[in-house]
């Protein structure tokens, strides 16, 4: 049995509707393939979805994040708090509109910003904080909005990972002031290719966003820039497709959590050994990835490679370590909980079409591991 840990097939059930979706939208009389019917329809239905006001429909998460930082007018001599644990995107967003990222510690189990660290890294200076969700756990979001309530500051919820997730009652990308979820192939709600999208119900917010991603026009005249923007424009193709895949995204994201229900009943009993998995539960959680601590995870990692199942080590160093962002790094600060983090967590196959006979195998090898009593 072999197991990748990035699955080849995620889209074999569809092939002939993409090819349909092709031929339909090259083959359309107004020859459209970006920004056009199709694009605002699936930004109509997403909005509908998670009852948002609008929904900007955008070339990739990481230009979405952008431009949700361009519409508050954030920049030059403002400060964002990120998590000092997560993708690269949390960083060079703020970076890219001119602004410094601050980092802020994560939870040692949970791997989300601990908002008393958010709260620490709040200066004069801060001009929003924009925790993320991570692998399957939502981020803290009442205390976090409270938390921006009381500073004055923006509040950017990046759900870039979390698809699908509620935390008491709100789904994920509805806890800010704007959210930010992404299509790229592998998440919850992944494509034939790359995406992302705003939700917000801050008219303004859309408003700018929406030009921001044509190249500052408003749609109504071509060649008029009202603002330096950008290109980050949805194609028709993806948004047919995703509208294709809409009704169904519900089944696999109940999927995933059963499995990984079922991983963590398995591994529960293996904290004693130096493996532990995420907190159970259902409220605030997305299985995008299932993703364990292990204090040996090398070894672990090569265990299950041996044993033909595929896994994957996300962030293997903290965003204030990376080369990109070091010099953003406040002199003798620390993030312990972080490094802890980049050094022990390690990935697990959990994609919805996984057999129940894979997903016991998968548990199996885990539990097989001869890890050392602490």
């Amino acid at each position: 049995m072999t197991l990748p840990f990035f699955p080849p097939d995620l889209f074999d059930d569809d092939r002939q509707t993409i090819l349909d979706i092709v031929r339909r939208v090259g083959t359309a009389a107004e020859q459209r393939f970006i920004l056009g019917e199709r694009t605002a329809a699936f930004e109509r239905a997403l909005a509908a979805q998670v009852g948002a006001a609008d929904v900007i429909a955008c070339g990739s998460g990481t230009t979405a994040l952008t431009l949700v930082l361009r519409s508050m007018d954030i920049g030059p001599g403002d400060e964002v708090v990120v998590p000092a644990f997560g993708c690269a995107p949390l960083a060079s967003s703020v970076v890219s509109v001119g602004a410094t990222p601050v980092f802020a510690d994560v939870h040692p189990w949970t791997m989300v910003v601990e908002p008393y660290e958010v709260a620490e890294a709040i200066t004069a200076r801060t001009a929003a904080i924009m925790p993320a969700h991570m692998f399957s756990v939502m981020a803290d979001m009442p205390t976090l909005r409270d938390l921006s309530g009381h500073h004055g500051v923006r509040l950017v919820e990046d759900s870039a990972v979390a698809q699908g997730g509620v935390l008491e009652g709100v789904p994920a990308g509805r806890w800010g002031e704007a959210g930010v979820y992404s299509f790229v192939q592998v998440k919850t709600f992944g494509t034939i290719g790359e995406g992302g999208a705003v939700v917000t119900d801050d008219p303004e917010i859309a408003r700018a966003v929406r030009m921001l991603r044509n190249h500052g026009q408003d749609g109504r005249a071509r060649f008029v820039h009202h603002l330096v923007g950008h290109n980050s424009r949805f194609d028709e193709i993806t948004a047919d497709y995703q509208l294709h895949r809409l009704p169904g995204l519900a089944a696999r994201l109940e999927r995933r959590a059963r499995i990984a229900d079922y991983y963590t009943e398995r591994f529960t009993p293996l904290a004693g050994r130096g493996i532990q998995p995420p907190p159970a539960g259902r409220d605030g959680r997305c299985f995008y990835v299932y993703s364990l601590l292990a204090d040996r995870r090398d070894d672990l990692k090569r265990h299950l490679a041996t044993h033909g199942v595929g896994s994957h080590v996300y962030y293997p160093a903290p965003l204030p370590a990376q080369p990109a962002f070091a010099r953003y790094a406040r002199p003798g600060q620390y993030w312990p909980h972080a490094e802890l983090a980049s050094a022990r967590t390690l990935a697990l196959p959990i994609y919805p079409h996984l057999t129940d006979a894979e997903v016991e195998h998968i548990a199996d090898t885990v539990c097989a591991f001869p890890g050392e009593p602490r």
